[in-house]
């Protein structure tokens, strides 16, 4: 056999070389053809300069309030976005230092790291190779996320680098890292970005995270989930040293310092966040309705033609809530109905509630309910759903000690809920105020969780006596009553209606006596001197839109239904001196940019003149001075110039209170679900035990913080003097006539 040569000849060196540089210039040409393609879109759109000003994310939309308080937001992510100067430097060194350590110095891609950590991949060590930049341009611009394919994932890389250089050539360094941090996600607690995070697992906001907290969040980014520190706080503790250690060695912690926060534990104050989370639950999901009905009707769309989606386009939606207001508000309902709650539960208590005609109610739970809907949508029949809903099953419900795990069958849920009393409150601005009108509080139901039927807004009640004080002011401003005018307090039949009455009075009393504790008879007898359709035409004047507001008789004593933003909102009139400041709740919407794109404006409607809407705060204040509602003075200590009037329905099912200060008109509701529930007796059911209470708590509460402001002082007269006579000492009768110009009789005082 022929010996193989030893070297080769010259000829085949230089043809290997030449094939080698061959293929080394192919790779470099074909990298550049395959570069030049990708950024042609070749293998798939790469966004425009536009797209890298506006990128695509979806943004949280916040509620704010008049205080600048964030009260929730709306979002599909919890995303909102902060500005440099509002991050921590702690988190901003954490990044750096466990992410990209060179990252002030590269222009996009790191070709020193890129190749070092090819060399540790091919030995075994995998690492990641993506600068910041990188990672934002897949965050930003890669809605199917890192692709799984090599292929895909090699062009999904090359794709990365352009964009980044992209990036890199149009903002700042500071820019880029600002809008990283505001798009990465943080985990499966609706956290998305620094800010949703910091308010997450800490409960602060960017710019107050300490190092070991900064290093938590950081940490986190290597896998949200395998690093959370709620699920796996032992992982997340070994890498929150991990990262605490990465700032050491580039320099942003001294030795000392970084041991020392190394052996601090994990401490969270961890806060998820939902749709149910957050102060006025009630009144953002109402709000919201609201602001999608106002884009849709004003045809308020984006710069491109299409609708603003609140769930994803980052609005800033400001409103009139008062953060302080919203708390008190929330705090006096809660303190006080689940102490009402248990009054109820004892009325009940060895009873069944749900006999004869009520028995309905149980049907019809549980029709509407979301199981019933479920197992209908299955093809059950209604035998097997009937015994579905007689079979224990585990759930979560609503108790005012906290939500309770535990085991009942469904319909014994519904009669568990249809026995749970309900509430609301809204509190507006009044009076002399620049704000009047504002609304300052509102609590639509107990728990939005459980609940979300919204009781000031969008559920109508029968008002009962709240309705009395509108007789009484189409009396006085139509037809020259006074207050004083005695009345007598008998039974009166009108159109062969007759009122029943709890407690009455007996002979004539003054019609501010009758205000006070509320005689039916005394109201019944006005109604027939004014007539049905004044008393209607003030009650929509004053902002009443009920669908049954027609004019009968009984309308004096409240059989309608109003909701209590209306009613509230009515009442106001009288403190307003006589003009109606339709309640506003919703002031301005800004978008992403900070441009306003719908702001709210005021609506004024004169209503009485002003020495009538003086004299019924004055008949009003005698309500808590002495008559119906006086325990706000002698149990709640409130002894200030403070009006209102309490409210009763039928069988004790609605209680209502709406009280007026010279700067606020604040109205309670309190009843359960159906009207056929209620208590049995009016001592227990009666508005001024039932909503009184939730209303002078909230009012002691304002009162006592001195950053809200609010005086206690009285209602200013009318700036031209008073012709109508409140001190019935010194009131002379004078002739009146009725709605039928028939004089009206008075006996001499």
């Amino acid at each position: 056999m022929q010996q193989r040569k030893a070297h080769l000849t010259k000829e085949e060196t230089r043809r290997y070389t030449v094939t080698f540089w061959k293929i080394v210039l192919g790779c470099i040409a074909f990298g550049i053809i395959l570069i030049f393609s990708v950024g042609l879109g070749l293998f798939g759109t790469l966004p425009s300069f536009r797209d890298l000003e506006n990128p695509k994310s979806n943004l949280a939309s916040d509620v704010i309030s008049d205080d600048g308080v964030v009260l929730g937001s709306y979002f599909v992510q919890n995303r909102s976005n902060v500005r440099y100067d509002q991050i921590s430097p702690n988190v901003i060194n954490a990044l750096i230092a466990t992410e990209d350590v060179r990252y002030y110095s590269h222009s996009g891609i790191d070709f020193k790291r890129t190749f070092t950590i090819i060399f540790y991949n091919l030995i075994g060590k995998k690492q990641g190779a993506s600068t910041i930049t990188q990672q934002l341009a897949l965050n930003l611009f890669q809605e199917e996320g890192r692709a799984h394919n090599v292929f895909k994932r090699f062009i999904q890389k090359l794709q990365e680098w352009i964009i980044a250089i992209k990036l890199e050539r149009n903002y700042t360094k500071e820019e880029i890292i600002t809008m990283y941090l505001n798009t990465v996600d943080f985990g499966s607690y609706n956290s998305f970005g620094i800010k949703a995070a910091s308010q997450t697992y800490f409960n602060t906001t960017p710019d107050k995270l300490k190092p070991e907290q900064a290093a938590v969040l950081v940490g986190m980014l290597k896998g949200p989930s395998f690093f959370s520190p709620v699920r796996n706080p032992e992982r997340s503790l070994a890498r929150r040293n991990t990262v605490l250690e990465n700032m050491r060695k580039a320099g942003y912690l001294s030795d000392p310092e970084a041991e020392e926060l190394k052996q601090t534990p994990l401490v969270l104050k961890f806060r998820p966040i939902n749709h149910n989370e957050g102060y006025a639950a009630y009144f953002r999901a109402v709000l919201k309705k609201d602001i999608q009905k106002i884009f849709e009707e004003q045809n308020i769309k984006k710069a491109d033609d299409t609708p603003y989606d609140l769930d994803r386009d980052g609005l800033k939606i400001y409103t009139t809530i008062n953060s302080h207001m919203q708390k008190y508000a929330e705090e006096a309902q809660s303190e006080y109905i689940r102490t009402l709650q248990t009054q109820f539960n004892r009325v009940w208590k060895g009873r069944n509630p749900f006999k004869g005609e009520a028995e309905i109610l149980l049907e019809q739970g549980m029709k509407r309910s979301d199981r019933y809907k479920s197992l209908k949508d299955e093809g059950l029949t209604e035998g097997d759903i009937l015994k579905a809903f007689n079979t224990p099953v585990k759930m979560n419900v609503f108790s005012w000690k906290g939500n309770i795990d535990t085991v009942m069958t469904p319909m014994d849920s519904i009669k568990y809920y249809k026995l749970m009393l309900r509430n609301a409150l809204v509190s507006i601005e009044a009076g002399d105020s620049p704000s009047v009108g504002y609304v300052r509080a509102w609590v639509g139901g107990i728990n939005f969780e459980h609940f979300k039927y919204d009781q000031v807004k969008m559920g109508t009640r029968q008002v009962g006596s709240t309705a009395k004080p509108f007789t009484y002011a189409v009396a006085i401003e139509n037809q020259g009553f006074s207050p004083c005018y005695q009345a007598p307090n008998e039974p009166v039949t009108i159109d062969g209606w007759t009122p029943r009455a709890y407690k009455p009075i007996p002979g004539y009393i003054t019609l501010k006596t009758a205000l006070a504790y509320s005689q039916n008879y005394v109201t019944a007898y006005m109604m027939k001197q004014v007539g049905p359709t004044a008393v209607v035409t003030l009650l929509k004047k004053m902002g009443i839109n009920s669908p049954n507001l027609d004019p009968y008789p009984a309308i004096c004593l409240g059989t309608f239904d109003a909701s209590l933003l209306d009613m509230t909102g009515a009442y106001s009139t009288f403190v307003n001196h006589g003009v109606l400041n339709e309640p506003i709740y919703l002031l301005r919407i800004e978008d992403k940019n900070g441009t306003v794109i719908y702001e709210r404006k005021p609506k004024v409607t004169v209503a009485l003149n002003e020495q009538t809407a003086y004299a019924m705060t004055d008949m009003l204040k005698g309500v808590v001075q002495r008559g119906t509602g006086r325990r706000i003075q002698y149990k709640y200590r409130l002894t200030n110039p403070i009006g209102g009037k309490t409210g009763t329905t039928q069988n004790n099912s609605d209680g209502w209170f709406i009280g007026i200060t010279p700067q606020l008109v604040t109205g309670v509701w309190t009843g359960a679900e159906d009207r056929a529930i209620h208590f049995l007796s009016t001592s227990q059911g009666e508005g001024a035990n039932s909503a009184l209470p939730v209303f002078a708590l909230y009012m002691k509460k304002v009162y006592a913080d001195p950053t809200l402001k609010y005086t206690k002082g009285d209602f200013p007269t009318p700036k031209g003097g008073m012709s109508i006579t409140l001190n019935c000492d010194a009131y002379v009768p004078k002739s009146v006539t009725d709605s039928a110009g028939v004089p009206a009789t008075e006996p001499n005082p």
